[in-house]
């Protein structure tokens, strides 16, 4: 063999050597990359077969080598086989490389995502005889993607639907009911008092709560409705294809499963809901006026007493916009001066002088003129003004007496009413306590009155009560006997008297029933060495009524209305 001849055949078994270590190469990778690669032969009968598999896709699709020269529906589920055998076969026809996702079945019925490239091999003469598939398993990211969709539209807590699920359904709810003419109706449901049971039991107990109550409300015995979480303690209800009767059922419903006990922690609590109630298309025609309107109802529905259920009318919304003014005009009625404290005057009936007085808070709005303290009152406690109010009485009365005093007049003491949201502030003590020190007044010329519903827990009471004592105030349960608070718990309060409410006043005298009470209450008051004021006095014999029995103290308006500063110095403190 001459030289020539033996570097051709060197070349030759090089050239041999190079395309064997190339696809030596070339197959390593195929079976280390982390995308499965199925290489699958064209055959003449237009099937597909396996003739190259990685090892992710041996291991992903739980196939084995013995799939290799079988056909797609030879290897895997038919639904599945054909899906891929529609592909494979647009790649024919499209003599291009196309891209899909598909879900896949495999052979262990497991479900699976799949983000597909399948790419033609051209021969020579321009036919495909091999298609590659490229397949990245995107279950995964689909999950993600899926978690992240149900979380944007669900409320982690209590898995219920979320404020953007609803307005996205209700949007699509509303439509419906357009084209197809029927009614629909939204309810806005609130739990009453949540927040004292979040308070006093805690956020975990709370949270505990609302899941309770959105299992409640999402097992109702009812067609063609569904519950979101509007946020807090609201939920949202949407019936969808309702009625005025069936309305009425589910708000009936719902106020039934409110009466059985939810049980926490083996311990069983009641909890009431009020509903406010709009219906598509008298209340709305869009979403948000029903969101809106059913709030609206819901409002008035916890003003009649919660537990209720209330439709929405126009009237409604007045009122609304009345109490938005109100409270709008609230939040800036100190500091604009239109407060002012009123006193009315208490005699006493075994010297028929008057020496003691309740103040009372007036407002003047600058538009509406003198608002009754039973519509502001409520706002004020409702929004948190309350805090802000009681302080600047408390100041302003403070302050009073400290005038009263330097100017020589007739020593007298003044009550002031506490409301349940201020007997139950951290700060009050140091309010009162600050106060006094400040404008340097005899701490029993104040009296602190507080209704027998501020006094609910019973521990924490006489814990602020014991305080109050300590700096040497009085301290008056008003409006008793309304409450239900018991003779064995009174007994125990380090309280000074009791005031009997008008509402048993009223009617002393034609009432046998009302007499008793009185009677019985100003014989405990003297038992308990306690004085005992009447209030709401309108008629001369009721006076003697009281006189007679052993009442101390009467106020009403047959002595005198409220009256401003100027008449009470005037009336009381230079002429007494």
């Amino acid at each position: 063999m001459n030289r020539t001849n033996n570097v051709i055949l060197k070349d030759a078994q090089f050239s041999r050597s190079n395309d064997r270590i190339e696809a030596i190469m070339f197959e390593i990778i195929l079976k280390h990359i982390k995308d499965l690669i199925y290489v699958m032969k064209v055959e003449e009968n237009g099937s597909f077969s396996y003739v190259f598999l990685n090892e992710e896709a041996k291991g992903h699709a739980k196939l084995t080598n013995d799939s290799i020269g079988k056909t797609l529906h030879e290897v895997l589920p038919a639904e599945t086989a054909t899906s891929l055998h529609n592909q494979y076969s647009s790649v024919l026809e499209k003599k291009e490389p196309i891209s899909f996702q598909d879900v896949v079945v495999l052979t262990d019925n497991k479900v699976v995502h799949g983000e597909s490239i399948l790419t033609p091999i051209f021969d020579e003469n321009g036919n495909i005889p091999f298609i590659v598939s490229v397949t990245r398993d995107i279950t995964a990211r689909v999950a993600d993607k899926e978690l992240i969709t149900y979380m944007a539209y669900h409320d982690p807590l209590t898995g219920l639907p979320n404020r953007s699920s609803l307005k996205k359904d209700l949007d699509h709810a509303v439509e419906q009911a357009k084209k197809g003419h029927k009614k629909l109706a939204l309810m806005f449901i609130d739990l009453d008092r949540f927040k004292f049971f979040n308070d006093s039991m805690g956020h975990i107990a709370g949270d505990h709560l609302l899941k309770e109550v959105g299992k409640k409300l999402a097992s109702i015995n009812h067609e063609d409705y569904k519950v979101y979480r509007q946020g807090g303690d609201e939920f949202i209800v949407i019936l969808s294809n309702t009625s005025s009767e069936g309305t009425e059922q589910f708000a009936q419903q719902v106020n039934q499963e409110f009466k059985k006990p939810f049980v926490l922690e083996d311990k069983e609590f009641f909890i009431s809901a009020s509903i406010g109630i709009s219906t598509f298309p008298s209340d709305g025609m869009e979403g948000e006026a029903l969101i809106k309107n059913a709030d609206t109802a819901l409002y008035r529905a916890k003003e009649l007493g919660r537990s209720l259920y209330q439709y929405y009318n126009p009237d409604l919304q007045k009122q609304t916009t009345h109490l938005m003014q109100l409270e709008t005009g609230l939040r800036k009625a100190i500091e604009k001066n239109e407060l002012e404290v009123y006193y009315q005057p208490q005699l006493d009936l075994a010297t028929n002088k008057v020496s003691s007085f309740e103040a009372l808070l007036r407002w003047k709005h600058p538009t509406l003129g003198f608002v009754s303290p039973a519509e502001f009152i409520p706002i004020a406690e409702d929004t948190g003004l309350i805090f802000s109010i009681g302080e600047w009485i408390i100041q302003t009365v403070c302050q009073k007496l400290k005038r009263w005093k330097e100017s020589g007049y007739l020593p007298v003491s003044v009550s002031i009413n506490l409301s349940p949201k201020q007997f139950q502030q951290p700060e009050l003590i140091k309010i009162i306590e600050k106060n006094i020190e400040l404008n340097q007044i005899f701490p029993e010329s104040l009296e602190f009155e507080l209704t027998e519903s501020a006094m609910q827990e019973p521990k924490k009471t006489m814990e602020t009560l014991a305080k109050l004592k300590a700096i040497g105030v009085r301290i008056s349960v008003d409006d008793f006997g309304t409450g239900y608070s018991s003779l064995s718990y009174i007994k125990k309060l380090p309280i000074d008297s009791l005031k009997i409410d008008q509402s048993f006043v009223k009617d002393v005298l034609s009432d046998e029933k009302d007499a008793a009470i009185t009677t019985t209450i100003i014989h405990l008051a003297q038992s308990l060495g306690l004085s005992v004021i009447a209030e709401g006095v309108e008629e001369e014999k009721q006076v003697e009524f009281f006189k007679i029995m052993g009442c101390h103290k009467v106020q009403g308006y047959f002595f005198s209305k409220p009256i401003p500063e100027y008449q009470l110095i005037e009336h009381y403190l230079t002429n007494n």
